[in-house]
């Protein structure tokens, strides 16, 4: 079922953003950039949590949350060891919200119009696991 597989695609990309964070030494080396980089890992990761929580865990699981975008692009210095346990909460929230979508709902008209033309939610979970590894790639 495409919702089984989309599931697992997002755990495995949410396990390598784990892996990423962990692999940098400490806190301060997650908030900083390199020439021709604009944005920390740290902010890259507040960034995918923060969508993923809304576009996937807030819109189709109905798992409250309130995005504040403008704040993942300006908070700084939260630790790696908390920043990795949100990745891991998102992790273990986000792929069954996808797993139990029926082929129904997957086909159903996502519920937020974000790019200025509605597209299915289908679409939409293809088109926010293309971000992520935009953002991986980074």
């Amino acid at each position: 079922m495409l919702s089984t597989e989309l599931s697992d695609l997002y755990a495995r990309d949410l396990t390598r953003l784990i892996q990423e964070l962990t692999a940098f030494p400490d806190t301060a080396s997650l908030w900083k950039t390199v020439p021709g980089v604009s944005n920390a890992a740290g902010t890259l990761a507040l960034h995918l949590e923060g969508g993923l929580r809304h576009f996937i865990g807030f819109r189709i699981g109905k798992i409250e949350y309130t995005r504040d975008r403008p704040l993942e692009f300006s908070a700084r210095g939260i630790e790696r060891a908390e920043l990795i346990a949100r990745i891991e909460a998102v992790k273990a929230s986000i792929p069954p919200v996808i797993a139990a979508l029926s082929d129904a709902a997957l086909d159903a008209v996502y519920p937020e119009n974000v790019t200025g033309k509605p597209l299915t939610t289908r679409q939409w979970l293809i088109h926010l696991n293309g971000h992520i590894n935009y953002h991986l790639g980074q």
